[in-house]
Formats: structure tokens, C-alpha cells, sequence
């Protein structure tokens, strides 16, 4: 066992020690490299779509079991939560009103727990709610997704408003996980449900964007004509792209802790 994190360890080093250029390049690389395997090795890509719902699944499921196992809320927050159930109740609404399938009924299951969580939060553990360092202003990322909604939207026949809300959950749910990092960079420390559930979004939300992309260039770029004209198809991209990165910084860190056999995550200054 030791054997095998000697070389984990010397690469996680060299990559720590090159400056922030560099670790850019590296992790575009590492992403491209991952979508041409994802490309041989799925042969329906929708099935990543699939895939990354299954995903989220459970890191909620893991959420669940944290808040009933310790009776504690403490690291998580409650705006990430709170802007969680918005964009899914929006989602919803514009599922029912433009177009229904499977997978409004798993928007309205995972829409169900999150707001079990939330009355969790708000309630039952309130006393364990770390609302000082849940600090982050949810302001700051929901009026510019409005203000992006109202002059980039789907160009359909839908109603106005229902084009609006659509390019509005899209955006949200882009940067709804950001005080969820807010936290886990205020206290630090990371306690291993909670990096277990962030680590699960980031791979439902690389799956997710591996699944748009593959879909471009198998395509070849006619599924952007498709989902409408102007930069609305641009920034759907945009915005799958968008929720990678955000988490990918902290996905390097989890995955470094987990093979250095580390239960609790600790993140250096700067991560978020």
C-alpha cells in the first residue's frame, strides 16, 4: 500500500509546488484526457446524463445519513441548500409547463430531500448550524442570474416568462454550491460526510458537462443550433463548464486526502 501512494505522493507534490498557470494547463489536459475515455468507453452518452443524476443521488443520500447518524448539521450550509431547492423548483415548474420526462420526476424526488434538509437545518438541528461562517452573500450570484436570464434565454415558442425561468435555474444551479465552499473554507476542516457529498457533486457535475460536450461534437455543433440561436446555447455550455471548475479545486484536495489515507479533509487558504 505504501508502494503505490510513494508515486501519488511525488505527483501531488510536483503539482503543488508549479504556479497557477501551469496546474490550469494540467487540469485542462486531465480534462480532455478524461472526455476522450468517457468517449470510447460510453457508447450512448446519454447514459452520462444518467449517470450523473445517479450520482448526485447519492451524495444526497450521504447528506441524509450525516443528519441522522451524528444528529448534526454542523459544516454544512444553508444557503447552498436554499438555492439548491430554488433552481430545482423552478426546473420543475418549466418541466411541467415546456416539457415532461423522466427526469422531472427525479428533479421532483431530489427537490423533496433537499427540502427535508433544509427543514433539518432550519429546526430540528438548528443548534448545530454554523450560520456565522455560512457567510456568503447568495445576493451576489442570484441577481446576476437574473439579469443573464432576462437577456440570454432559450429563443423557442414558449411563453417569455418560461424561457426566463429556464435560463435562470440553469444559471443557478451553476453557483449554487458556492457557499457550500464558503464553509468548508471558513472552518477549514472538512469532516468526511460532507466532503464525501461535495465530492459527489463535483463528479455528477463532470459527468453532467462530459455529457454536453460529447454530445457537441458528436454532433458536430449541430446540437447548438438545435437548442436555439444567439448565445443562449453558448452559455448552457458556459455554464456546465462553469460548475466543473468551481469544484475541481476541491476534488483534487479530496482525492489527495482520501489516497494519503486522511478520514478528515483539511484545505489550505486560497482553495475557493
Amino acid at each position: 500500500m505504501r508502494a503505490q501512494r510513494k508515486p501519488i505522493h511525488a505527483v501531488s507534490t510536483w503539482v503543488r509546488r508549479q504556479p497557477p498557470k501551469v496546474k490550469a494547463f494540467l487540469a485542462v489536459v486531465s480534462g480532455m484526457a478524461a472526455l476522450v475515455l468517457l468517449r470510447f468507453i460510453v457508447h450512448d452518452h446519454d447514459n452520462l446524463f444518467v449517470a450523473a443524476e445517479a450520482v448526485h443521488s447519492i451524495g444526497i443520500s450521504v447528506l441524509i445519513y450525516k443528519l441522522m447518524k451524528e444528529n448534526s448539521c454542523a459544516g454544512l450550509s444553508l444557503k447552498s441548500q436554499e438555492l439548491t431547492a430554488i433552481f430545482l423548483a423552478v426546473r420543475l415548474y418549466c418541466s411541467f409547463v415546456m416539457e415532461y420526462d423522466i427526469h422531472t420526476l427525479l428533479d421532483l424526488a431530489t427537490l423533496a430531500t433537499t427540502l427535508w434538509v433544509i427543514y433539518m437545518i432550519r429546526f430540528k438541528l438548528k443548534s448545530s448550524y454554523m450560520e456565522d461562517k455560512d457567510n456568503f452573500a447568495i445576493y451576489f450570484v442570484a441577481v446576476p442570474c437574473v439579469v443573464l436570464a432576462l437577456f440570454i434565454h432559450p429563443s423557442t415558442s414558449h411563453h417569455l416568462l418560461n424561457r426566463i425561468f429556464w435560463a435562470f435555474c440553469v444559471y443557478l444551479e451553476a453557483v449554487s454550491v458556492l457557499p457550500q465552499l464558503r464553509v468548508m473554507q471558513n472552518t477549514k476542516i472538512v469532516e468526511p460526510f460532507t466532503a464525501h457529498y461535495v465530492f459527489a457533486l463535483g463528479v455528477a457535475r463532470f459527468l453532467s458537462c462530459a455529457h454536453w460536450v460529447l454530445q457537441v461534437l458528436d454532433s458536430r455543433g449541430h446540437l447548438l443550433v438545435a437548442l436555439g440561436y444567439g448565445l443562449w446555447p453558448s452559455m448552457v455550455l458556459i455554464s456546465e463548464i462553469v460548475q466543473t471548475f468551481i469544484l475541481a479545486d476541491f476534488c483534487y484536495y479530496y482525492v489527495k486526502s482520501v489516497f494519503g489515507g486522511q478520514l478528515v479533509l483539511r484545505l489550505p487558504s486560497g482553495v475557493v
